[in-house]
């Protein structure tokens, strides 16, 4: 009986072993950030930023890596920490607070914002990521006057380089995209504010 029980506690601990070896590894969770941008002169406008729609293929918590030309990987432990579209709308609109000299940037529902003077839409065509490649992204954004409807609509297409096969060098990379989207309708606000060249009159 005693054999019995040593063989039985022996075997138990041999399954809890395997399980915990055998067990999924943890999941990493990633997030996008605002460029480092030099703070502009103080304005007064104000900004909402949103709604963003991503494409159906990248709106998912794992991130997607694009593997061929027409194949893609889910990476079920190396995810984004938000959906997707928050996360873009959250970096931009920091972006604008500093590219724009204004703390008046908030994020807009599907709703229109009246405490706005501006309104940027924005639509992410194309999201693109491949490991020691690149990061890619296809943007077309509006920027509207509330007060009157009018807008300028512009396309923002960027591809940075990845160095590293990591998932760090990917979110730097298209953090660095929205940045450059960013600063595209950081100047299209001006135009219409008429502060600034107006957007490809450079």
């Amino acid at each position: 009986m005693l054999m019995f029980q040593v063989i039985a506690i022996s075997c138990i601990s041999l399954l809890l072993g395997l399980a915990t070896c055998c067990g999924s590894p943890a999941s990493r969770f990633y997030t996008l950030s605002a460029a480092n941008a030099p703070a502009a002169t103080p304005a007064k406008l104000s900004v909402a930023v949103g709604p963003v729609s991503v494409p159906a293929v990248v709106d998912r918590p794992q991130i997607v890596v694009t593997t061929g030309p027409n194949q893609v990987r889910l990476e079920e432990f190396n995810r984004w920490a938000s959906p997707l579209q928050n996360n873009i709308a959250r970096v931009v609109a920091e972006n604008l607070v500093a590219m724009l000299g204004t703390p008046r940037v908030t994020l807009a529902s599907q709703t229109l914002s009246l405490d706005a003077d501006y309104r940027a839409v924005i639509e992410v065509q194309g999201f693109q990521s491949s490991l020691g490649e690149s990061a890619s992204l296809d943007a077309v954004w509006t920027v509207a006057r509330i007060k009157d409807g009018k807008a300028e609509t512009g396309r923002t297409t960027v591809r940075e380089a990845v160095q590293e096969k990591n998932y760090d060098a990917i979110a730097a990379a298209h953090s660095r995209a929205l940045a450059r989207l960013s600063q595209d309708i950081a100047e299209a606000v001006r135009a219409l504010d008429g502060a600034g060249p107006r957007p490809n009159e450079k």
